[in-house]
């Protein structure tokens, strides 16, 4: 990926997990300034270079004021380990968090908000979907401009068990009648992702921007 034309202001939440982590580093390796909401307990774990900022994701006021001059917020709280059994956990974290990080940005004066979504519409997991697509709905409303990256499976160090599933993608993409779904649900690296959440701040969207499974992966290196 080409060197960024300027740095950017970066604010994330939910900096210190899987992706999160990753993210921060690549964003600081391309010379951006980031700050990491993050509990106090788990501050030391944000990546060397960002500074943290605690608070609590699902109280806005806890970190309304730490915001700015952030241009850009990036999304990424939501419950580990997705499964059926987490529907309730869908609406208080995952959408209470986004309920909670949009006030915010629009009083920071965020330019452009990025929020790992997820694919859809999608023959399991009804409810995250549900909670998902709902807070796509609460930033379109909001008015600013943002960017909706919907995977399906993530893979990377320590969530590698859907490789097992790729021969039933593989039969799924061959044929004429389940070809688009096993495309919209297949799975991205980690690293797929990286590199679309990086574009994505460095190329912010005018209006909405939806990126599903196949532009993630073929996001710009």
């Amino acid at each position: 990926m080409p060197a960024p034309a300027s740095s950017r202001d970066v604010f994330v939440t939910g900096g210190t997990g899987f992706l999160g982590s990753r993210l921060i580093r690549a964003l600081l390796a391309r010379k951006h300034r980031v700050r990491g909401l993050v509990r106090e307990a788990s501050a030391a774990r944000l990546p060397a270079g960002a500074e943290p900022v605690v608070g609590d994701a699902l109280h806005g006021l806890s970190y309304a004021t730490r915001v700015a001059p952030a241009d850009t917020l990036v999304h990424l709280v939501g419950v580990s380990h997705p499964s059926p059994a987490k529907a309730e956990e869908f609406l208080r974290v995952d959408l209470a968090s986004v309920a909670a990080a949009v006030p915010v940005a629009l009083t920071a004066g965020i330019r452009h908000f990025v929020y790992v979504s997820v694919a859809q519409p999608a023959p399991v997991m009804q409810a995250y979907v549900a909670a998902r697509t709902r807070a796509e709905s609460i930033i379109r409303e909001s008015g600013v401009p943002c960017t909706m990256l919907r995977p399906w499976y993530v893979v990377g160090p320590g969530h590698w068990w859907p490789l097992a599933l790729l021969p039933a993608y593989w039969m799924g993409e061959l044929l004429p009648g389940t070809r688009a779904s096993a495309r919209r649900l297949g799975m991205v690296s980690v690293q797929q992702m990286v590199r679309a959440l990086v574009h994505a701040v460095e190329q912010p969207a005018v209006g909405v921007r939806v990126l599903e499974v196949p532009q993630i992966r073929n996001s710009p290196a």
